[in-house]
């Protein structure tokens, strides 16, 4: 039976038994397993108690042992310290006595010093008198490890003779020599780093290690490797004459790739900075290649009949090569010492295409512009010609995408401002054809004057509405899209903070970060085109999803938006001026009888409002049916977006604060009708007795019918009836409570004095 698990840390009684109970032979006769069991227990417990005893007794016994033990112990480390004491006297004697010696001692070794470094300075320049006189032999000799040895003792003798009078001149007949040494070596070093040949290169550089002249082989090999490269490059553009610039790019971007695989490699055994010498390698053959990829690229460019698309290819086969080269340069473990020698590679990488990042707006804005041409608004009839409107939007917001994808592909966002200002002229362009095309609407509908004419007229201003809700829709998610690009974007640009403007200039210049995500270093080259490049990060952080990047062209919709509204309302109402416009001239309003009987004394359910007003009643009662179904919140957003940022006349707020759109409209509707009918009946210039019960009765029918469509009437409505039905004895005492201009027409009509 296993007892080990009583001494675990986390033994579990409940545990063992149940694990105890589940063997085979406490299945038969449970009562019978636990009676062994408790045995067993017992004496287990039994034999732990004796093995208890058995140790403490041995204790007991060993106790005295070990007192002495610990009392010797401490006794001859009582012993020790005072032998400890009497050497640190002894010393110290010592030093008191033979510290005038020792500073003697001291004196004499310097002088001895001195006379050796002396005796071998002397030794060196007789050994510099040898060495040059020498020297002229081993060269006519040819033999190289002679020159070699020759040229590395005259460089120790040197050293040694930094304060003689002709130092420089030695030091320049020194370096001649090593130049010397270099020519006759060059036809050797050159077979050697053609042929890629490790013994002999290895050889070298311990030659010219030993003679300090490492920098002149590197460039020896950088001249031979970068040869070869012009070669290959040259070999590519005289390969196929149907081959395109393009075909020529990413032919050579497959060559760098090699050289670097095999460059690194071979670097990595003869020189101690391989990745360095080897950027340093590819920058040179990059901003030296004959032609040069900036002839290249502007020689194609300039024949194509889009140059922008055509540039937007060539940057991202550049593009991936770059990121090519990023996972090399981290596969191989770069550190920050070799962020220079990278940001110099990545910056010729992108050279050719700097100056066309200074004219990207110049690109985009024609581009856009040619594409516009296509969006045409030239159908004579009005139906016809809102349907075009109409169907621009998606192509309008399809070519806008199309440029913002350009904008992140060849610029890598780096020329969003240049974007910005494109998208603004050319959603100005959109706004003036726009402008042209609702003015043709405009002209055909005043054009009619048939209340069916203008029904039919509004309806089609409600599409037109419509489709510039569906413009401000759109570019509110376009420039969500702008923004949430961007940021992305901003993860390869220079770090810049987002919660406190910054000093741009600082962050420009700062030497931090992978050259592979600095791409507005690469592609920008003027400081001030980095600083409104970071304006719009910095604001697209902090204010997120409430940033505007295209403000100007909001507003202009909003405008243009505005414009639709007045041109809606105008049409609907036009009817009602009418009605109004020769209200004050009624031949009713001087009238004393009606049907030639007197009416002075009638009563006013005896009148029936005038024809004027019935015609106004029946407009407003048929507007809604006119409306609602062109306005059912759910199924025009448009409507309501539209409806948000214009304001209908005589309405103080917005329409994106009310519940229903067609509330606003017949609010608006209403109000105005109100505003005009009182206008209209100030002009009146007398009412008689008669005539004023006639008017009271007119402007009670107007009540009903606002009251039949849940509207109210307008105070000054209310106080114009209230002054046309109140007695003239009661009439001075309303004077104080009631608008002042009104109470003086109706009291001018009436003939109160």
């Amino acid at each position: 039976m296993d007892f080990s698990r009583f001494a675990d840390e986390d033994f579990d009684t409940k545990d063992w038994v149940n694990a105890a109970f589940q063997m085979p032979e406490a299945q038969t006769n449970k009562d019978a397993h636990a009676a062994s069991l408790v045995m067993k227990l017992q004496m287990f417990i039994q034999e732990v108690n004796n093995s208890l005893e058995e140790t403490s007794i041995q204790a007991v016994q060993n106790l005295p042992r070990v007192l002495r033990d610990i009392d010797s112990v401490r006794q001859e480390a009582a012993l020790l310290q005072d032998q400890m004491r009497l050497v640190a006297e002894d010393i110290q004697k010592v030093e008191r006595d033979t510290s005038l010696s020792m500073h003697t001692l001291l004196k004499i070794d310097q002088v001895k010093c001195r006379m050796q470094d002396a005796s071998h300075a002397l030794q060196e320049a007789d050994n510099w008198t040898t060495l040059s006189a020498d020297v002229e032999d081993v060269f006519k000799s040819g033999d190289i490890e002679a020159i070699a040895s020759k040229l590395v003792a005259m460089q120790q003798s040197l050293q040694l003779l930094v304060d003689v009078p002709d130092y420089e001149e030695r030091c320049k007949h020194l370096q001649s020599l090593k130049t010397r040494f270099e020519a006759i070596l060059s036809p050797q070093l050159v077979a050697a780093f053609s042929s890629q040949s490790m013994d002999g290169a290895l050889m070298y550089v311990k030659i010219f290690k030993d003679i300090d002249c490492l920098p002149s082989l590197q460039k020896y090999y950088h001249k031979c490797i970068k040869n070869q490269l012009q070669e290959q490059w040259q070999s590519i553009r005289d390969a196929d004459p149907d081959e395109t610039v393009a075909d020529w790019l990413n032919n050579l971007y497959d060559v760098f790739v090699s050289t670097w695989h095999i460059q690194v490699k071979w670097c990595n055994q003869v020189f101690n900075e391989p990745l360095t010498v080897v950027c340093n390698l590819l920058q040179d053959t990059l901003a030296t290649l004959e032609p040069s990829l900036q002839y290249c690229i502007d020689s194609a460019a300039s024949s194509r009949p889009n140059p922008l698309t055509y540039l937007q290819e060539l940057k991202e086969i550049t593009d991936r090569y770059a990121k090519s080269l990023e996972g090399l340069v981290e596969a191989y473990g770069a550190d920050q010492s070799h962020h220079t020698c990278v940001h110099q590679l990545v910056q010729t990488i992108y050279a050719p295409y700097k100056k066309y990042m200074l004219q990207y707006d110049l690109y985009e804005e024609g581009l856009l512009l040619k594409q516009l041409e296509s969006i045409r608004f030239d159908r004579e009839e009005v139906l016809d010609c809102i349907r075009q409107i109409s169907d621009s939007v998606p192509k309008l917001f399809s070519y806008a995408k199309e440029a913002s994808e350009r904008c992140f592909t060849f610029t890598s966002g780096c020329g969003f401002p240049g974007l910005i200002k494109a998208l603004e002229k050319y959603f100005l362009a959109y706004k003036r054809e726009f402008n042209k095309a609702l003015k043709k609407v405009k002209a055909q509908h005043w054009s009619k004057d048939a209340e069916e004419d203008k029904w039919l007229s509004f309806q089609q201003a409600l599409r037109i509405i419509q489709v510039c809700g569906d413009l401000l829709v759109q570019i509110e998610v376009f420039n969500s899209t702008l923004c949430e690009n961007l940021l992305v974007a901003a993860n390869r640009f220079t770090p810049v903070s987002a919660e406190v403007p910054v000093e741009l200039e600082q962050s420009f210049g700062r030497n931090s970060g992978s050259p592979f995500h600095m791409l507005d270093k690469m592609l920008l080259e003027k400081w001030e085109s980095c600083q409104v490049l970071f304006d719009f990060v910095i604001r697209c952080r902090k204010y997120k999803g409430d940033v505007c990047v295209l403000e100007e062209a909001r507003s202009d919709m909003q405008l243009l938006c505005e414009d639709v509204h007045r041109f809606a309302f105008n049409i609907v109402f036009s009817q009602i001026e009418k009605y109004l416009r020769d209200l004050h001239c009624l031949e009713s309003w001087q009238a004393d009888r009606v049907g030639g009987a007197l009416t002075l004394d009638l009563p006013s359910f005896g009148l029936a409002p005038q024809e004027y007003i019935t015609k106004i009643g029946q407009y407003l009662m048929t507007f809604p049916q006119h409306i609602e179904p062109f306005l059912v919140e759910d199924d025009n957003p448009a409507l309501l977006k539209a409806m948000k940022y214009a304001r209908l006349p005589h309405t103080e707020e917005k329409g994106g604060h009310m519940s229903h759109i067609a509330d606003l409209w017949l609010e608006s509707f209403a109000t105005a009708t109100q505003y005009h009918y009182v206008e209209a009946i100030l002009k009146i210039s007398e009412l008689t007795p008669h005539s004023a019960k006639q008017l009271i009765i007119d402007i009670e029918y107007l009540m009903n019918v606002f009251d039949d469509l849940g509207l109210h009437p307008t105070e000054h409505l209310r106080s114009i009836h209230t002054l046309l039905k109140t007695s003239p004895e009661q009439f001075h005492q309303l004077s104080d409570t009631e608008p002042q201009r009104l109470v003086a027409a109706v009291s001018s009509m009436r003939g109160l004095q």
